[in-house]
């Protein structure tokens, strides 16, 4: 791992007001790193500023537009002047079997989990490489994996994420700028809901963006917040199908 040029590394986090990037932000203001927050709306990341108001910014950015995200990152420049790290966890996910489905809400998808995650890559970049220095943690699924029923376009969208940050790592790292695959356990958050895992069985967003933020530094190509989720991922690409059968037959069970 390369040395951060800055005392106070600034990171940026999307899809920061619910959920593992919420909790995730928390954790890294409490460790004194310089967050700035991205989402549709900064109204539970706003708690997070005020408990933190030297180290936390939060600035409503929509993923899907250009001119939002580049506006954010110019505002995040302009107050810190640099960003050290990305995160890109922001999600979008809809939950119906593939044949009632219609193709502009895959697009939709991927317009935040794959484009989203694109354009924050080409903001943040330049700035990156004039810093000589720089990571990006794209976060990923298990699901984009094994698959699962009735989620086709997020499930396929992860899958596109997997196979970006395999080539922008190869890609980048000549100029120091890191690209990783972030992979957190089926967590308990809003989004992941509707997929029927009974709660017990998923992770606490709370526990997993601490355990994350230990994390944010690293520049592995896979990274996990603990061994049990290393583990349950090496299963998952190892047995892909099985896997996948296991968590149908737990969303089943619940309903």
């Amino acid at each position: 791992m390369r040395t951060v040029a800055s005392e106070f590394p600034v990171i940026v986090v999307t899809g920061a007001n619910n959920g593992i990037g919420l909790h995730l932000a928390s954790a890294l203001a409490d460790m004194s790193y310089r967050v700035a927050g991205l989402d549709l709306s900064c109204a539970n990341l706003a708690s997070v500023q005020g408990a933190h108001p030297d180290y936390v910014l939060c600035y409503p950015c929509d993923l899907t537009h250009d001119g939002d995200v580049q506006e954010s990152v110019e505002k995040i420049l302009t107050h810190w002047g640099r960003i050290d790290v990305l995160v890109n966890n922001a999600c979008l996910a809809y939950y119906r079997p593939f044949e009632e489905r219609n193709i502009e809400s895959i697009r939709q998808e991927f317009e935040v989990n794959y484009f989203g995650y694109i354009r924050m890559v080409y903001a943040v970049l330049p700035i990156m490489k004039a810093q000589g220095w720089g990571i990006i943690h794209n976060i990923s699924s298990g699901i984009s994996l094994t698959g699962f029923p009735g989620i086709s376009g997020y499930a396929s969208s992860k899958g596109a994420i997997e196979a970006l940050s395999r080539t922008l790592r190869m890609e980048l790292t000549k100029d120091n700028i890191w690209v990783t695959l972030v992979h957190p356990p089926l967590t308990n958050t809003r989004s992941s809901a509707p997929l029927g895992i009974p709660p017990v069985s998923m992770a606490d967003p709370a526990i997993v963006g601490h355990k994350l933020a230990r994390h944010i530094l690293s520049t592995k190509p896979v990274i996990t917040p603990d061994i049990q989720t290393a583990i349950g991922l090496s299963f998952s690409r190892c047995f892909p199908g099985m896997m996948g059968c296991l968590l149908a037959k737990l969303a089943k069970v619940r309903q």
